[in-house]
């Protein structure tokens, strides 16, 4: 799994009927010290996930190892949403806080 935030919506008014239902959001990639990416993926939400959360999502075949996901054509998935994110010790991440991603 890797760690990310979502930063945005997808819409696609046509598309595969498998793909019908599944919300699908946009999400940036971070790396251990909580500081953006520049590596984006559109993923499936199976977990009710909003912008500006940050997540767990997987790629490749274990994307479609959730419920709602199971036999789509999907490659990445959001699987859970972080409440806190903490690297050698140190808090890099906690939700429902006023500071954001990487400010500790």
């Amino acid at each position: 799994m890797v760690i990310g935030k979502v930063v945005g919506t997808l819409v696609a008014d046509q598309k595969d009927p498998k793909l019908i239902g599944l919300k699908l959001l946009l999400v940036r990639q971070l790396d251990l010290e909580a500081k953006e990416t520049s590596t984006y993926v559109v993923a499936a939400d199976s977990v009710g996930a909003g912008v500006g959360e940050v997540v767990l999502y997987a790629t490749g075949s274990s994307a479609r190892q959730t419920f709602f996901t199971e036999n789509k054509p999907v490659d990445a998935t959001i699987m859970a949403i972080v409440d806190t994110w903490e690297v050698a010790g140190q808090v890099r991440y906690l939700k429902d806080t006023p500071l954001a991603v990487g400010e500790w």
